[in-house]
């Protein structure tokens, strides 16, 4: 798991951990998890901006009766490795929602590419930009970001257009995805809420499995 800095041109805002201080003391998989959601909650960083962002995209079922939340870079490689087997979980499992939040924490062509991919959202096109950009094996650079999105079918000089009209907007999801990230305490990508337990690291498909079950019986109990 890549460790993070905070990222220059995003804007660290206060992480007010108390509003998500963790509940109890339950564990999943050993230290891997535990429960996330604290009662508490604040105009930026509550459970429905966490698990319903209006403007954070999201994948799978969109009824799901569990939410997974990744906090990604498109240029970590634990990120790419994890990309087909989250997918493999939640369509295998049918139930599950997947909320993917750019999370652009190492370096200059990781917030070019977050970027790129939330001003796609304006032309219908994120996860055409998210699947083309975290599919490859090799380091990312701008001139190649630019070659898979037009290799997507992505419209370049709209979204060109659409990147600065909506740079501030743009910007703001980047700044809350990272002020939550920072306030769950995870210190690199990838990095999950599954159900209301965080997992600060990558996982099996099975160990996904095992964390959605127990995030089922956590959900029943209450």
């Amino acid at each position: 798991m890549k460790r993070s800095n905070n990222p220059a041109g995003i804007t660290l805002q206060p992480t007010r951990r108390e509003a998500l201080s963790l509940l109890g003391g339950a564990a999943l998989l050993g230290a891997t998890s535990r429960p996330a959601f604290a009662q508490r909650v604040d105009d930026v960083l509550n459970e429905a901006l966490v698990l319903r962002d209006p403007e954070v995209p999201a994948t799978g079922n969109p009824d799901g009766d569990i939410n997974i939340v990744e906090w990604f870079d498109y240029n970590c490689p634990y990120c790419r490795k994890v990309a087909p087997e989250i997918q493999q979980v939640v369509q295998d499992d049918g139930k599950v929602r997947l909320v993917l939040k750019d999370w652009p924490i190492l370096g200059e062509v990781s917030k070019f590419g977050a970027r790129m991919a939330l001003a796609a959202k304006y032309q219908g096109k994120y996860m055409a930009a998210h699947e083309a950009m975290i599919g490859v094996s090799s380091k990312l650079t701008e001139p190649r970001i630019r070659e898979l999105l037009a290799g997507a079918g992505i419209d370049m000089d709209r979204l060109a257009r659409d990147a600065t009209a909506n740079a501030k907007a743009i910007d703001t999801v980047l700044s809350r995805n990272h002020d939550q990230a920072i306030a769950f305490g995870f210190k690199g990508t990838p990095s999950f809420i599954v159900g209301k337990f965080r997992v600060p690291g990558i996982l099996t498909m099975a160990e996904f499995e095992m964390v959605i079950a127990d995030a089922r019986k956590a959900k029943k109990a209450n």
